[in-house]
């Protein structure tokens, strides 16, 4: 379409294929808008479009994603509320008309898989290097390894046994994110092959653990930790939230900058141990629907050039 549609908060640029959500720098305008900045959206990733009556003689526009299609809102798991939301578009009453003009304009965009999970993430997470302050200790992220240094005034007793930590993605199935605004906020990480009460201890230890064996990781860290614990403030892979520490417009971004590269690299093992089991008798039509999926990870940003070359030259020699 090409056009603009300005709000409250944010402007929406519309191009053939997505929606380019601008937010403002003001005093005024939330922090978690502030934190994103902006947001490309493609019509692909989104389920509906709706307009509805806002407060204080206002209409809101809302682009409804797809379930899976957005890390963010993967991470914040229905904990933001409207006015954080960053697909809800408030505009002043006068603007309805144009902005039910808008909305059936992308409505008319959508596919005919709009009402279906997304398979994969379709809209791109906040970019590593990120940090923030948590109550008891500071996390980091550089793109692969997750880290976490305690404080000394707010950490328990358990984690400053265990010590810092560090977790590169590769060992992560997921993300938990509970909001600061709520009484036990925290972000907790989620490690491969462990339920909800296990820790992110190795395979070895975990069932030397079953086994009622003893533990001997000499050090301190990820390999050294015991079953995990219920409560994240006793939790090594997990940081607590408090009244100024991890607040949503830093803790969320970083929670979905995570997940989005765990759930990245999760995807490129499967990818790979597929063509070495099919060796020898792959199906073209098969090897020509992953160069076109793996080209769309590529064209989203998820997939770097030379990842992008290396497994498609992968993928050609099994032909």
């Amino acid at each position: 379409m090409g056009d603009v549609l300005a709000g409250i908060h944010a402007t929406w640029e519309f191009d053939t294929d997505s929606v380019l959500i601008r937010f403002e720098r003001s005093i005024r305008t939330p922090k978690l808008f502030q934190s994103l900045r902006e947001r490309r959206i493609p019509h692909a990733a989104l389920s509906s479009v709706t307009l509805t009556p806002g407060k204080r003689g206002t209409v809101v526009l809302h682009a409804v994603p797809r379930p899976g299609a957005d890390p963010l809102l993967e991470a914040a798991a229905g904990q933001l509320k409207d006015g954080c939301d960053p697909y809800r578009l408030v505009l002043p009453a006068e603007r309805e008309t144009l902005a039910e003009y808008y909305a059936d304009e992308l409505r008319a965009l959508l596919g005919a898989d709009a009402g279906e999970p997304a398979e994969r993430f379709m809209v791109a997470a906040p970019e590593a290097p990120m940090q923030f302050k948590a109550y008891d200790g500071r996390a980091s992220f550089d793109g692969d390894r997750i880290s976490f240094r305690w404080s000394w005034t707010g950490a328990s007793t358990a984690k400053w046994k265990a010590g810092d930590q560090t977790f590169p993605v590769t060992e992560l199935c997921g993300v938990e994110w509970r909001s600061p605004e709520a009484f036990d906020g925290y972000l907790r990480l989620v490690p491969r092959g462990a339920g909800s009460a296990v820790s992110v201890a190795g395979a070895e230890a975990d069932a030397a653990a079953e086994d009622g064996a003893p533990r001997t990781d000499a050090a301190p860290g990820p390999q050294a930790m015991t079953p995990r614990p219920t409560q994240a403030d006793q939790d090594p892979a997990a940081v607590i939230f408090g009244l100024g520490y991890g607040p949503v417009h830093e803790s969320l971004p970083f929670a979905a900058a995570v997940l989005e590269s765990v759930r990245r690299n999760q995807s490129a093992p499967v990818a790979a141990t597929t063509v070495l089991a099919g060796a020898g008798r792959r199906d073209p039509a098969d090897i020509a629907e992953r160069i076109r999926h793996l080209g769309e990870l590529h064209r989203a940003g998820l997939v770097t050039d030379d990842e992008f070359s290396a497994k498609k030259a992968q993928l050609l020699a099994e032909l």
